[in-house]
């Protein structure tokens, strides 16, 4: 079991560079703190006992994690009441705090979306696309990574797999299918 600390991926008591392998499920994460758009730092660690937490990587210009925006939104308020958290990251280098405020507002996408400058936390969850999702169940380990569903369009969806993750998690059984591989716009990073 890994722990994920701040752009580092710890293996043991050894700390190994950003660059090593992606997180993976049954890693355990470290709540970190970012800025939400609206500049106030928001801290994972106040998600504490929540039944599971959503780290959603999203973009404003990505028209894949725009066909999701709706969805997104409705899962977010649809789990928000049963005691799940929504949190969106926004690594991609040219979108602006303010871009991300307009868009958030512009879409009802409520939750907060902390923007990930220098795509250091997209960098340690091997994070790649937007959409991309990670659902942490309480004692913060990865039980869930991969896509939102399986349609783009959300017109034929036969996979809703990050709702089925969490009903899982919430009916506290372990999640059917851990891992799907998430599709999307890549992420747009500043080079490290």
């Amino acid at each position: 079991m890994r722990r994920i600390v701040v752009g580092l991926v710890l293996a043991a008591a050894s700390a190994v560079p950003a660059t090593a392998a992606p997180v993976a499920v049954g890693d355990v994460l470290v709540p970190f703190s970012l800025k939400n758009y609206d500049g106030k730092e928001v801290s994972l660690a106040s998600l504490q006992g929540k039944k599971a937490v959503v780290l959603a990587f999203v973009a404003t210009r990505c028209p894949v994690s725009n066909s999701y925006n709706e969805r997104m939104a409705a899962i977010a308020t649809e789990y928000g009441a049963k005691g799940v958290a929504f949190v969106g990251l926004n690594a991609n280098k040219e979108e602006t705090p303010a871009e991300v405020a307009e868009h958030a507002k512009a879409h009802g996408l409520a939750f907060p979306i902390l923007k990930d400058e220098g795509n250091v936390r997209a960098d340690a969850f091997g994070a790649q696309v937007t959409p991309e999702v990670y659902v942490y169940d309480p004692t913060w380990t990865l039980r869930y990574h991969g896509r939102i569903d399986d349609d783009m369009r959300g017109q034929h969806v036969t996979s809703h797999d990050l709702r089925n993750a969490l009903e899982a998690l919430l009916a506290g059984k372990d999640v059917p299918v851990k891992e799907t591989k998430a599709f999307g716009c890549s992420i747009k990073r500043v080079a490290n």
